[in-house]
């Protein structure tokens, strides 16, 4: 297939699935999910906030609100689709041409569903927390990173607000590990809504005890302090990277949690020089070998 017409083909697929998902609501249907989920939290945030004095409509909701839906829907019709589709394509061509006809090295689609499923939440969790480390650590994905970082009031939906950047590098460093694992599951929709609505609880302004288990998943009051402006010594690239589980965080000992951060000051020492609008933070992070 030639590359226009895998570029031809991506468009329209994507086109036709995002007008299915607004024109055909259904049980499988993400972008419902993602509303409902999202105004879920902005009641719960309403009902019993965190933080007395934080606005209901904080310091950039709305952007942030913009950001969740940019993210994941129009970034992809705009251009990731195509560009993925491509790069996938040309990634398969060049393995063909070495020999390589098939990637997956370990084969679990014989086993239950529930158990494929908690494969695939514990690997790319995994990944994940390794992949944001990488955001904090290399100077040129911390430019991009610092779109999240930028946040100065947290909420529910500060969850999805990042560089488009950050699409193209997790999905990138994922794509072979879980390639190399032969999945027998076509539609993960569970595990993208766990992950969202813990991804959500994460940066709400809400405090609900997790009791042990906070030694497991990730919980607002911990995550707030991966915000912090001010780093400890011995962090000083950041800390608490989970998305969903803070259990790396205690293995490789990342973890930071000294009170519960309610009052703590947010963001990144230069702050001041970062673009405030999204047009700003969109081609933000471009020149990093200016600074």
């Amino acid at each position: 297939m030639d590359s226009l017409q895998i570029v031809r083909d991506a468009y329209t697929g994507y086109s036709s699935y995002l007008w299915r998902e607004l024109t055909s609501p259904s049980w499988g249907n993400y972008l419902y999910w993602l509303i409902g989920i999202s105004l879920f939290f902005f009641l719960l945030e309403i009902l019993n906030p965190w933080r007395k004095g934080q606005a209901r409509f904080r310091q950039d909701f709305w952007l942030d609100t913009f950001y969740m839906f940019f993210n994941f829907f129009l970034f992809s019709l705009i251009v990731y689709k195509a560009a993925s589709e491509l790069v996938v394509n040309w990634f398969h061509h060049v393995l063909g041409m070495m020999g390589v006809t098939n990637l997956v090295a370990l084969q679990v689609d014989s086993l239950p569903i529930w158990v494929q499923l908690f494969i695939l939440f514990i690997l790319r969790d995994f990944i994940q927390w390794n992949v944001h480390r990488l955001l904090h650590r290399v100077s040129w994905l911390w430019e991009f990173h610092k779109v999240h970082h930028s946040v100065k009031e947290m909420g529910f939906a500060a969850h999805l607000r990042y560089h488009w950047m950050e699409n193209v590098v997790y999905k990138t460093l994922e794509y072979i590990p879980l390639a190399m694992i032969g999945f027998g599951i076509t539609d993960f929709l569970i595990v993208h809504l766990f992950t969202t609505v813990w991804g959500h609880f994460n940066h709400s302004n809400l405090k609900i005890p997790l009791g042990p288990l906070r030694y497991v998943f990730n919980n607002p009051q911990m995550h707030i302090w991966h915000h912090a402006k001010k780093l400890p010594r011995e962090h000083r690239y950041g800390m608490n990277y989970g998305l969903t589980l803070s259990v790396w965080d205690y293995l490789f000992k990342t973890a930071y949690q000294p009170s519960d951060g309610r009052d703590i000051t947010l963001g990144f020492h230069d702050e001041k020089e970062f673009p405030r609008g999204f047009w700003g933070q969109l081609v933000h992070g471009f020149c990093w070998w200016k600074k």
